[in-house]
């Protein structure tokens, strides 16, 4: 219990990471981005911001998913790759489709990815509101 516990904190602070860094970025360049799709979209500039936005958080939570994905396949908690990311993506979503459970040594993990994903959703949601309201 406490190795799931120690391992799922560690991949839920590298997530953390890397959706505070990416977003981060995304935020310094936002003004440039607006100033460069201005002059395609014009009138549409602020939609076009607004798809970029999306797009760039689906790639972050795409990201957190594959992070999930390579701890479960490298600790072994899969024998295959595809199955270990399915796995992830189902539970980070918190679909939890039920068609995989974990072996009890394992299982607490899929409640940490759960819990995760459901913060790192909601981050995103926050996000995409405040760059909703900057580009209004």
């Amino acid at each position: 219990m406490i190795a799931q516990l120690a391992i799922g904190t560690f991949v839920i602070m590298i997530n953390a990471v890397i959706q505070a860094e990416m977003f981060a970025a995304f935020a310094q360049h936002l003004e440039r981005l607006i100033q460069h799709l201005r002059r395609f979209f014009r009138r549409f500039t602020n939609t076009a911001t607004i798809v970029v936005g999306v797009l760039f958080v689906m790639v972050v939570q795409t990201i957190n998913v594959w992070v999930w994905g390579v701890t479960f396949y490298l600790a072994g908690v899969f024998q295959q790759f595809e199955p270990a990311l399915y796995f992830s993506l189902v539970s980070f979503s918190t679909l939890g489709f039920g068609d995989i459970i974990l072996d009890e040594k394992w299982r607490l993990l899929s409640g940490l990815t759960a819990a995760n994903g459901l913060l790192s959703f909601g981050w995103s949601t926050a996000y995409m509101v405040e760059l909703v309201r900057r580009t209004q």
